[in-house]
């Protein structure tokens, strides 16, 4: 079932491609929206857009192509179907590069069509998903004291509470008590729970510099 939030956006210079794929995807009970030229696009789309874009190549002023390469720099990672009308290899494997889901040549088949939108939405809510989790992981990882940060680097490494100890420099026990209130905080109910956690917040963030401990070691 797709979420009543997502729309197909169509990028197509011509009015009559944009209506048909319109009345088409409307009549299968999808949300759309026309733009007549990537530039139109552009101007009004931002990260939080949800569901997939039909984008055209070859359009004057801006291509799809350089819309791709545009969006990606404003770290908009709506799928993307393209269609053309002149398609080749080597403009292809650049669509797939830049990470479109398909590249299907005019006149495509509606079923094929269909079958990759709905591809298009799903990764859409798989991508939405994941932001939204990591989004309250980063805010549960806000409320961490500054010890209990250093601990976690040390778990996310994975170190036992003994080498964090010693690396720390302070109890076993103070180290298993942070443990567990960082545990709490995150909502993680095992230490394996708690390092898959760790994993999927920010790495650069909680990096941790196991150079001491090895020397200590």
């Amino acid at each position: 079932m797709n979420n009543r939030n997502q729309v197909v956006y169509i990028v197509d210079d011509e009015k009559p491609i944009r209506d048909a794929l319109a009345m088409l995807l409307e009549a299968e009970g999808l949300k759309t929206r026309g733009f007549a030229s990537a530039g139109d696009f552009l101007a009004v789309c931002d990260a939080d857009m949800r569901g997939c874009l039909l984008l055209d190549i070859n359009m004057p002023r801006m291509s799809g192509m350089e819309l791709q390469r545009r969006l990606a720099e404003c770290s908009i990672t709506i799928p993307v179907i393209f269609l053309t009308g002149s398609g080749d290899i080597p403009m292809a494997s650049q669509a797939f590069r830049g990470g479109a889901l398909d590249f299907l040549e005019k006149p495509f088949d509606i079923g094929v069509l269909l079958d990759r939108i709905q591809q298009a939405l799903s990764r859409d809510s798989e991508q939405w998903h994941g932001h939204y989790r990591r989004k309250l992981l980063q805010e549960s990882c806000s409320r961490l004291s500054p010890r209990e940060r250093e601990v976690l680097k040390w778990v996310a490494a994975g170190y036992s509470s003994k080498e964090i100890a010693k690396a720390m420099d302070i109890s076993n026990r103070t180290v298993e008590g942070h443990r567990a209130h960082i545990m709490e905080k995150l909502n993680a109910h095992s230490l394996a729970d708690l390092i898959s956690v760790a994993l999927e917040l920010d790495a650069a963030e909680l990096a941790a510099d196991t150079d001491g401990l090895a020397h200590k070691g």
